[in-house]
């Protein structure tokens, strides 16, 4: 049987304007008649209709997650933005709804959000310069960013981040200090970068520096979204005229698969000949090669809760939260190793390339 304010009214012994005010807050009711009223709804399993909640102190209780999803989906990594973003919402009493706008769609992502259907929107996948949050911010629609623009104006909004500099510095050290010298990077398609994809340029600045400072020479490589796409990159790497590397980075989930599967069709082992490293990853993404991938783990989780804790501070008191960096958290599953000791003193000699067999994935 459905529980209505009505049975919780008799049960408690008051009116039903008193509980729909000691549970909506829309008037003032003593500390003892709020208690009654709280009680009874508790004994009794009921819960305030989210709607009506809504309407009542004009909030909707809802945040919006905006997401360039498109036809690939969510990745594993960004899910587990998502995932913390929902727990932490639901936790204070909200719910996480996920509007998936494509970046150059913001007219129609500030449309939805001017409806009332989300009191505060978190945008991920934030670009250099960002159409939605633009629109968003000059629209008067509370936003928080997991990610960073460019853009002075968007400076005063509450941002949660990768550590990008940190993540990729740490990568370059773990493989330099194995030995490494020809370290290799493959990261996300060319079209992103020059679209302004946010972690795709911070990464890629972050990598040549980290490179530099060990006086090392930079090979990056722009994969497609694809196991395909990964597999070019590492053929790329391998057969081409430059000395092959010793190791490689990858930030680019579903080319991180396609360069474990060529290394497996050429036979080139990984730790023995070639070691992998995949930043800003997950879990999910590293139990499922073979090896298992050593990876810089990505603090989505984490990341998607201090969204939240900012667009709420944002709600609730008006006042950006200071930003958030988090770095990555390197988990080694054993897919780096040392250097071959075969190769040449400072200067790592390519792995052994092993043709195909015919009919080879």
């Amino acid at each position: 049987m459905v529980v209505t304010m009505q049975d919780v009214a008799r049960r408690a012994g008051v009116a039903l304007s008193t509980v729909s005010a000691a549970l909506t807050g829309t008037r003032p009711v003593s500390a003892t008649t709020r208690a009654r009223v709280e009680a009874a709804a508790a004994e009794l399993g009921f819960r305030p209709n989210a709607l009506a909640r809504g309407l009542a102190s004009r909030r909707s209780h809802v945040l919006a997650l905006t997401h360039p999803v498109g036809a690939a989906g969510l990745s594993r990594t960004s899910a587990e933005f998502v995932l913390g973003a929902a727990g932490a919402a639901q936790e204070r009493g909200y719910q996480l709804v996920l509007w998936p706008f494509a970046v150059e769609d913001a007219d129609g992502l500030v449309g939805v959000a001017r409806q009332g259907l989300a009191d505060g929107v978190l945008v991920m996948e934030v670009h250099a310069a960002d159409a939605r949050v633009r629109a968003l911010r000059e629209a008067g629609v509370p936003v928080a960013l997991i990610g960073r623009t460019d853009d002075p104006a968007d400076a005063a909004l509450p941002t949660v981040d990768i550590d990008f500099a940190a993540t990729l510095t740490e990568a370059v050290a773990h493989l330099a200090d194995l030995g490494h010298r020809r370290i290799a990077f493959v990261n996300h398609a060319a079209h992103r970068t020059a679209e302004g994809h946010g972690p795709t340029r911070r990464a890629a600045a972050a990598y040549d520096a980290a490179m530099a400072a060990r006086g090392l020479t930079p090979v990056q490589v722009a994969a497609e979204e694809s196991v395909v796409g990964g597999r070019a990159a590492l053929a790329g790497l391998l057969d081409g005229d430059a000395p092959a590397p010793t190791a490689v980075i990858t930030m680019n989930e579903d080319a991180t698969f396609g360069v474990v599967a060529e290394l497996a069709a050429r036979r080139v082992t990984v730790p023995e000949r070639m070691s992998v490293l995949a930043v800003v990853s997950s879990p999910a993404v590293a139990e499922q090669t073979v090896p298992p991938l050593t990876t810089l783990h990505a603090p989505g989780a984490q990341l998607g809760r201090a969204a939240v804790d900012a667009l709420l501070a944002l709600l609730l008191t008006g006042a950006a939260l200071a930003p958030v960096l988090e770095r990555c958290r390197l988990v080694d599953h054993g897919s780096t190793g040392p250097v071959p000791a075969d190769a040449e003193p400072g200067a790592a000699e390519p792995a052994p390339v092993v043709p195909a067999a015919a009919g080879a994935p």
